[in-house]
Parts: structure tokens; sequence; C-alpha cells
């Protein structure tokens, strides 16, 4: 097993929509191992494969039940409204008031090829769709309002290049 450099802000494969993972073999299998590993090591409750620089619909979360699995996930029911903070290893250091559905379900497959489902309300719930943004190429930074969005973008940059205090 390996523990991978977690990519962030700025980096492209953040935004790009992940492939479809077809078939689930050993390489799959080992990916989630390094995963999951990752994920403990940095410390987070989630990790998506393109944070770590591979463009798979894969991701990986322990929401308090032990390390869980989702291949080619959808996203298949969501529900109400829960507003809480929220951060993202992919930017870190930063938290911010984010507005998601209270409740989440997902479907996919584990890496051993079987259906999974997992459905939760307030952390897992967030947890799934978190994850889920990331495999569709999108960081939490869209889900802020323009104005906050506009704030973050801006710390974000001059960190990035060394500006920021």
């Amino acid at each position: 097993m390996a523990i991978f450099p977690i990519r962030t802000f700025g980096d492209p494969v953040l935004r790009a929509k992940a492939e479809p993972v077809d078939p689930i073999d050993e390489r799959v299998r080992r990916l989630v191992e390094d995963m999951i590993e990752t994920m403990y090591d940095a410390p987070g409750v989630g990790l998506a494969a393109p944070q770590i620089g591979v463009s798979k619909q894969v991701f990986v979360f322990d929401a308090g039940e032990g390390p869980k699995v989702v291949i080619n996930p959808m996203l298949v029911e969501t529900s109400g409204e829960w507003e809480f903070e929220e951060g993202c290893l992919s930017v870190p250091g930063y938290f911010w008031p984010i507005r998601r559905a209270a409740f989440a379900r997902v479907t996919g497959w584990d890496e051993h090829g079987r259906e999974v489902e997992y459905a939760g309300d307030e952390l897992l719930g967030r947890v799934l769709q978190h994850e889920y943004d990331h495999l569709q190429g999108m960081l939490l930074l869209e889900r802020l309002a323009p104005d906050v969005r506009k704030e973050a973008l801006r710390h974000l940059r001059e960190r990035t290049l060394g500006l920021g205090s």
C-alpha cells in the first residue's frame, strides 16, 4: 500500500469529470487500498480518486463505521436541506458554511464488484455528496454563495501565488 499526495486547488484533474471504472480488477482493488490509507493519513473522512490524480469514478469514506468504497457511483436520491461548515482535503485549511441536501443515497459497486448502497443524513449524507461532486469535477467552492466564492477564490489565488500573508 502507498500514501499519495493529495492534489489541491488549481490542479486540473480536480476540475475534470472522472471516467467510469471497467473492469473492477486487481489494479482497482490496489487503488482502493491506497486511497483508504491516504484518506486516513490526511486525515479525512472521504477521498475521491481525482484527489490523488486518478481520473476514475472511485471514492472511499469513513463516516464512523469503518472504510467504505463506492465505484461508479450514482447519486439516486437527495432530500431536505442542511447548512454546515465543510472543508476539503484539496482546499486545505479552509472551511465554509455549505448548504447541501440533508439526506443522500448513493448506489454503485465495491472493490469486489458487488452492488452497494449507502444512505444517510447529516455527516454521512454530506460526505456522499461531497465525494460524488469530486467525480463530477466539482470542488466545494462551487457550492458557495457567489460573494463568498469570489472572496475564497481571491484568497486561494493569493496563497497559490505566494502573495497571501
